[in-house]
Formats: structure tokens, sequence, C-alpha cells
């Protein structure tokens, strides 16, 4: 009788084998290399994985303590202007206010102006997909059929731009400063170009493509909440208009808690402000139109210098620093745990 074991695969009517190929990688032969943990080298491991984290810790913890930082709240000093954003039917009036403040010391270097919300939710599901980045992108598209919904389009059919929610809530205050020098009053020189992300502004926001702004978002309304269409956000500048406006473009990278700041202007270091803000009295004067009573929310203006690991924010150097806590702590534990069992060892072979 023939062996009907020595067939080979490749015969008519057979399946082909599914088993993997005999090689080396393939059937895991490969040479392995394991490790032998040592005492020496696991005590080793921790104490200098604790020692590098405390030293980069306390660099980044000395270094944000370095920041200069000036903060007020403008949501009380504004009252007025808050009771008149109350009643929605007040969009189309203006209102303005004034705060006044001193600097005490100077603020040497770059100053940026930050913009703070606080109670204010941007990580809702809901409200984080609410967008159409195919729009944002310049693309015609039909807004019907993404994440927009309800701020897709009006009852007459006419298409929003930009859709969705968190465009449609973008903040709208007009923040500037002036510095109160003697008897003169100094406009402070706000950049409000180059405060995004490169990969924002030339990768993930564009115009669609026309020989001009308003004809490329003709057929389309704004969306409701706001005062001007998105080809007239900064009618300063040409180029900073649409969808690749900063000030949109910052607001529509979400934040994940209730309390954030945005990066809303840069200090032009020009005439007296060439080495930063001088120490002396200042004026906030705001266009209040961004409302946030009916949330219980509060706003700040805040003004910071920047360091080389960033702004006023300790987190990274209190972290760096518990690890490397816990790791020198775990260190010495197994140390003691590991002299204790070698002295039961010597006991017991006495």
């Amino acid at each position: 009788m023939k062996n009907k074991t020595n067939r080979l695969p490749q015969e008519a009517g057979a399946r082909p084998s599914r088993c993997p190929d005999n090689s080396a990688f393939k059937q895991q032969r490969l040479p392995a290399w394991k490790p032998q943990l040592t005492i020496a080298s696991v005590l080793s491991s921790f104490f200098l994985i604790g020692a590098f984290c405390l030293l980069v810790g306390i660099c980044l913890i000395l270094s944000a303590n370095s920041v200069r930082e000036f903060q007020i709240n403008y949501s009380d000093k504004c009252s007025e202007c808050s009771k008149l954003r109350e009643n929605t039917s007040n969009w189309n009036k203006e209102c303005h206010c004034s705060v006044n403040f001193t600097l005490k010391e100077d603020m040497l270097g770059d100053v940026f102006m930050y913009y703070g919300l606080q109670n204010f939710y941007q990580n809702h599901r809901r409200y984080v997909i609410s967008r159409s980045d195919a729009q944002l992108l310049g693309r015609s598209v039909n807004i019907e059929k993404s994440y927009c919904a309800p701020f897709t389009t009006y009852q007459n059919g006419t298409p929003m731009a930009p859709c969705g929610a968190i465009a449609n809530s973008m903040f709208n205050d007009t923040i500037d400063l002036f510095y109160n020098l003697n008897s003169s009053v100094v406009q402070v020189p706000l950049l409000k170009t180059g405060n995004s992300w490169w990969t924002d502004k030339n990768v993930k926001f564009r115009n669609p493509k026309s020989y001009n702004l308003s004809s490329a978002f003709a057929g389309t309304a704004r969306p409701p909440y706001w005062q001007k269409p998105v080809y007239l956000l900064d009618e300063e500048d040409e180029r900073n208009n649409g969808y690749v406006n900063d000030d949109f473009i910052i607001w529509m990278r979400v934040s994940a808690f209730a309390t954030f700041r945005n990066l809303y202007r840069r200090i032009g270091r020009v005439r007296q402000f060439v080495d930063g803000l001088p120490a002396g009295n200042y004026t906030f004067r705001i266009s209040y139109n961004f409302p946030v009573s009916k949330f219980k929310g509060r706003k700040h203006v805040i003004l910071s210098t920047v360091v080389w690991s960033g702004g006023s924010n300790p987190f990274l150097g209190i972290a760096y620093v518990v690890t490397g806590t816990a790791a020198t702590l775990m260190g010495f534990v197994i140390t003691a745990i590991h002299l204790k069992l070698r002295k039961k060892k010597t006991y017991f072979q006495k």
C-alpha cells in the first residue's frame, strides 16, 4: 500500500498549507537575550532613575517659578456688560469696559497675552466632533452629512461657514492694552499673527480657492453667534482671514479641561517695549462680547513671559520629582529587604 502521508500538498485538489514557513523568524527560533537581574543591577537602576528624575524635576520647577505672570479676572469688573450679554437679543449692541492695573516689576523678554475661561467645558463628545475638517481645508462638501448639526444650515438652506458648535462658540472679546506713561497714554503694540502652530496654519486649515475671499465664501453665512463673516475676521490683514485666521485656529484646538487659557496676542517689542513690559500703570480696554454668566463662568486676561521649558506650569516638574522620589524610596526598600534576607541566610548557614 502507498503511504498517504507522503503526498505533496501541491497535488491536485489539495488545500494549500497554512503553516508558517520553516524559517527561524516565523518558527521563533531566533537567538534571544534574557538579562540576568542581580541585586547590583536592580539597585543601580532604581537609584540612577531616581537621581535623574529628581534633577530634571527640580530644574523644571525652578524654571517654571522664574516665569513672570500677571492675571486679572474681568468678568466681575465688567458687570454691566455681563448683564447686557445675558439677553441674547442684545447681541448687536456694543459694550466696552476698562480695567486698570499696575505692574510692580518689569516683565522682560517676550511677553504673551492669553485669555482664560473657567467652567467652560469643551471636552463633551458631541462638542468635540461638531466640525467639518473637509470644510476647514477649503473643500466643497455637503456639511449636512457632517457632525456639525444643528449648526449646518439656516432654515432657508444657506450653509454656515464654518459649521459646527466649536466654531459657533468662538471667543470674540476684543482686548487692547494701554500704558499710562505720566500724562500720556501709549497703546501697547499687539501682534495677532504668528501665534498658531505652523502645521495648523499650513496643513490643517486652508481657504477655498478664489480670486478673493468674499467670492470664495459666496452662498454661505456666518454662524449664528458671530458678528462678522469668516472672511472679515481681521479687517486689517487680508492674509489673516477666513479659515486661516490665527484666533479661529487657536480656538478650534479644544481643551481637555474646563479651565484653560488660549494665546491671544504677543507684545510687539518696539519703542518703549523693546525689552518687554516696563513696570507702571496699565489699562485693559475690552469690547465685551462673549457671555459667561449663564454657565457660571469666569474670564481672565493673563500676561506672561516664557522660559526654555514653557510657561508657568509646574506640573511636569512635580511629576518628575514624585517619580524620582518613588524610585529612590523603592531602591532603599529593596536594599533593606536584601540586607535582611542576607543576614538570615548567613545565620542559617552557621
